[in-house]
């Protein structure tokens, strides 16, 4: 089976899981960190050249772990820094539980510790609200909440990356307001359908987190209708050793949509940490 990563940029290595799941990798390149850090970004089995599973009930975040020390492994450092986004995220709880030893830091970004029936209501909850408030100027949005809700399992991969691009300006601030800016990275996402057919019991691993010690740095957009502050306080409140960095006028892609803050939110953490030195 091949795992397949790409390497961008200079300077410690810092191992990214783009999210989903199922998701391409690129669009979580992130060109302003990779001046101080080589970025290793995972294209997660199943998705791009990567290889495919036999048994689709097999994506689960375990076995998302599971190859993600495949690759860290393969690269041979002692010890990496791992940023997680979104369902990335969750993989990256999971690998800092099963392998505290080699993480230098962790990056939680845009995450939660569990995926139970009240965060999936309070996502639909806020999918709505959005839905109330652009509808009048964008009335594709009134299709969002079924979009959210409807089960991928019977699409192909087409099918899941037309849904995951209709909804894109609901994970944005102010998709409209930079339309020009913001369309080319919608044009681009790509979402493959294998992951979404093996949706296992719900990700939770609440109780663990205080067994998490690794430096970890814990960044969401505040109108980040999925994956927001009230999650990322639950996880900042949990691990021994966290920051909270929430930022402003931003949904769940903050190093699309203010990426100068992002990164210098995750490069001021790693420099307080001794991951980064001097100015880079």
């Amino acid at each position: 089976m091949e795992q397949r990563y790409h390497v961008a940029g200079s300077g410690p290595v810092c191992v990214a899981h783009s999210g989903g799941p199922g998701i391409g990798w690129d669009y979580l390149r992130m060109p302003d960190l990779e001046h101080s850090l080589t970025m290793v970004y995972i294209e997660p089995v199943g998705t791009g050249d990567s290889g495919r599973l036999p048994d689709p009930h097999d994506y689960t975040v375990a076995t998302y772990a599971r190859f993600l020390h495949g690759v860290v492994e393969h690269l041979g450092l002692p010890k990496v820094t791992l940023l997680g986004h979104s369902h990335g995220g969750f993989v990256a709880q999971q690998y800092a539980l099963d392998h505290p030893e080699r993480l230098a830091a962790l990056l939680l970004y845009d995450t939660s510790p569990v995926t139970d029936e009240q965060f999936w209501s309070a996502a639909v909850a806020a999918m709505e609200q959005f839905v109330k408030d652009h509808v009048d100027g964008h009335p594709e949005v009134a299709g969002y909440v079924d979009a959210l809700t409807t089960p991928l399992d019977r699409l192909d991969d087409e099918g899941t990356t037309a849904v995951l691009r209709t909804m894109m300006p609901a994970y944005l601030f102010d998709y409209w307001g930079r339309e020009e800016e913001f369309a080319p990275a919608r044009r681009s996402l790509r979402m493959y359908a294998a992951p979404n057919r093996g949706q296992g019991p719900p990700f939770d691993v609440r109780e663990l987190l205080p067994g998490i010690t690794v430096p970890t740095l814990v960044l969401t957009g505040r109108q980040d209708f999925i994956c927001g502050p009230r999650w990322a306080r639950l996880l900042h409140e949990s691990l021994p050793v966290a920051e909270l960095s929430i930022l402003e006028h931003t949904g769940h892609l903050a190093h699309i949509e203010r990426p100068g803050q992002f990164s210098a939110s995750v490069l001021t953490f790693l420099r307080a940490h001794s991951v980064l030195g001097g100015l880079g």
